[in-house]
């Protein structure tokens, strides 16, 4: 990587940990993040994931751990269905108690369709989920509907490649179909970098609003992605 794309980074990164300092320990936290879609046929492909999100901006004071996974059917080049499995376990902020307060077991489906307009990649996300929440006192069933927009802007080449500086931005809305129909909101922006063909990494900011509360994260975010096709 070279040395400005360093200092971009670097800069970034205090320029969210300076704006966290000015807020309370508990009204700025950190996600750090890893997605992977593996590669097994020209069809077929395995979704991996892990977030390892923190009330704090440090890492230290865990508020949920998700655990993600999936099988992808890759319907075209811009099209991609998946069907997945994901653990989430809730802390309270500060708890003495290690394990989590609460702990969630979900079923996904989802729906990517992406399109380019110039130099803008367009990525929308439909995502229907069936949660099963246990409280420790009883097991709440609910389901949930997500849509999200994340636009991608290059900024030193025409397209997304190695060697890559680029702009992320998306909006993601989540929707009960009964109770409150208004879930949350998260509004997302980040610097990234394509360092190879199946290696990014993300910088960046979210705020997330839940009914009335408002909460910022710093975020970093790793791509990985693995082929394991066999060569011809």
């Amino acid at each position: 990587m070279s040395r400005k794309i360093k200092n971009l980074f670097t800069l970034l990164f205090f320029a969210l940990l300076s704006n966290s300092l000015l807020a309370q320990q508990n009204e700025f936290g950190n996600w750090l993040m890893y997605f992977g879609t593996n590669r097994i046929t020209d069809d077929w492909s395995i979704h991996s994931e892990v977030q390892y999100r923190n009330h704090t901006i440090e890492p230290v004071n865990i508020e949920q751990l998700l655990l993600r996974t999936g099988v992808n059917y890759h319907l075209s080049k811009n099209a991609i269905l998946t069907g997945g499995y994901g653990y989430i376990g809730s802390h309270v902020f500060e708890s003495d108690q290690k394990a989590p307060e609460s702990r969630e077991h979900r079923l996904f489906q989802q729906l990517i369709l992406i399109n380019k307009v110039s130099r803008l990649k367009f990525e929308h996300r439909y995502r229907l989920e069936q949660r099963w929440v246990d409280s420790g006192d009883e097991t709440a069933y609910k389901n949930r509907i997500r849509y999200r927009l994340m636009v991608f802007l290059p900024l030193n080449k025409p397209v997304i490649e190695p060697g890559t500086l680029f702009l992320g931005v998306y909006d993601e809305v989540f929707m009960n179909t009964k109770s409150v129909f208004f879930d949350r909101n998260r509004l997302y922006a980040a610097l990234g970098y394509q360092f190879k063909k199946n290696l990014q990494a993300q910088v960046g900011y979210l705020y997330q609003r839940v009914n009335d509360f408002g909460k910022s994260y710093l975020q970093v975010a790793v791509v990985f992605n693995t082929d394991f096709r066999k060569e011809d």
